[in-house]
């Protein structure tokens, strides 16, 4: 998640999406619901953040991590952004499975 933190704050969006799941099978849950894949959730980061001014910089707080499996964590946390426009924060959950000996997330609901 760190490597996460440090490609969005240097405004890389596709570099932060690389700790996602690159398939259609992966699921972001905000506010309007469940989305699918790997390239809708790019587009719906691209599209809420689409310059440097609204990205902010970005922090993580993990709050609790269970390892389910060898193969399957659950992570809860805090996102921060940091903005000139105004600060946001929230809270997310998110599903990792290691998937050809990566860790990935393959579900995020963050709100």
């Amino acid at each position: 998640m760190q490597k996460q933190e440090d490609c969005w704050n240097t405004g890389d969006l596709e570099c932060f999406m690389e700790g996602y799941w690159h398939s259609d099978q992966l699921v972001f849950i905000g506010k309007s619901g469940p989305k699918y894949g790997w390239d809708t959730t790019l587009e719906n980061y691209q599209t809420s953040y689409p310059d440097r001014k609204t990205m902010g910089k970005l922090k993580f707080d993990l709050l609790k991590i269970d390892v389910i499996s060898y193969q399957t964590s659950f992570v809860i946390g805090k996102w921060t952004l940091k903005r000139e426009i105004g600060d946001l924060s929230g809270h997310f959950t998110l599903l990792w499975k290691k998937i050809e000996g990566q860790w990935t997330i393959v579900a995020d609901h963050s709100s």
